[in-house]
């Protein structure tokens, strides 16, 4: 019996955009399918890029968030967050952050001093997911999630494995919290390899190539800093690698709520946006001490 595959709805390049002084960024979404990989909003992959050896290091300056989380894989250099509910934190090569902004706090981040005074290149991605309503003021929450407790899946022949940030694949369960059910998969694959991946059928799913390059069931290609937008008819993809490949899947049970963002809020009506900025603006999110 012939398999068959999840439709392909789309392929996305991104935006090229500059986020706060230290991140050159490529964005595929938001866009015209935002819908259709709900829970997640937002991708920007920043780098790979060159940083300059300083004493001063480059980011983005204390922001606010409310009622999503953000999610953070680096794949190059090293990045230092903080934040107004008192977490901390670097990330370098191959740890995920899970930020849950909850009921809104103010973060920074910038490059890791160490790596920003000896330079060096850097790559990363971060997500934005939603939560759904009831979850929109759960207190804010940060993971720090270690290359190392982030379990793998090999590939068949040695040619790859596929890294199991959240929710579970082939019986592999990954050490992220999340807030609905969801599947984010850090996929490295070697030229000429040959994957299935089963993915519920009921959830959105969406690829990402962080570099590389891919054919996809029907023929066509994707390949470095596209996005693939799939349908819901099938659990089932094929993908093979063209040449070494890093992919991101994107996999979650979609979130039917009314959507009402602006900016860094990501609420269920315009009132909670009005009352998000009202609290912001209060300093109802925090400050940090040198600002008070």
């Amino acid at each position: 019996m012939e398999t068959s595959f999840r439709r392909i709805f789309q392929i996305i390049d991104g935006n090229k955009k500059q986020v706060g002084d230290g991140f050159d960024v490529t964005s595929p979404m938001p866009g015209p399918r935002i819908r259709q990989l709900s829970p997640y909003l937002l991708l920007d992959h920043t780098g790979p890029m060159p940083v300059a050896p300083t004493e001063h290091p480059l980011g983005t300056p204390p922001h606010p968030h409310r009622g999503f989380e953000t999610v953070t894989v680096v794949y190059e250099g090293a990045l230092s967050h903080r934040d107004t509910a008192g977490h901390s934190g670097t990330l370098g090569a191959g740890d995920v952050q899970w930020m849950t902004a909850g009921a809104g706090l103010l973060h920074e981040e910038r490059h890791e001093l160490e790596f920003a005074r000896r330079g060096g290149t850097l790559e990363l991605l971060q997500l934005w997911v939603n939560v759904p309503r009831r979850d929109k003021l759960a207190p804010p929450r940060y993971q720090n999630i270690r290359a190392a407790a982030i379990p793998s899946v090999p590939v068949a022949e040695g040619r790859g494995q596929i890294r199991v940030i959240a929710g579970s694949y082939a019986d592999v369960v990954g050490p992220a919290e999340t807030f609905s059910p969801i599947i984010l998969l850090d996929v490295h694959l070697a030229a000429g390899a040959e994957i299935e991946l089963r993915l519920p059928a009921e959830f959105n799913v969406g690829i990402y190539v962080v570099k590389g390059g891919l054919r996809l069931h029907d023929n066509r290609a994707a390949t470095t800093k596209q996005l693939v937008v799939f349908g819901w008819d099938s659990p089932t993809l094929q993908l093979s690698a063209t040449e070494d490949t890093v992919l991101l899947v994107l996999a979650g049970e979609p979130i039917e709520e009314p959507l009402a963002t602006y900016g860094p809020f990501v609420m269920n009506t315009n009132q909670e946006l009005m009352q998000a900025i009202a609290d912001f603006e209060s300093g109802g999110m925090g400050t940090f001490p040198e600002d008070e």
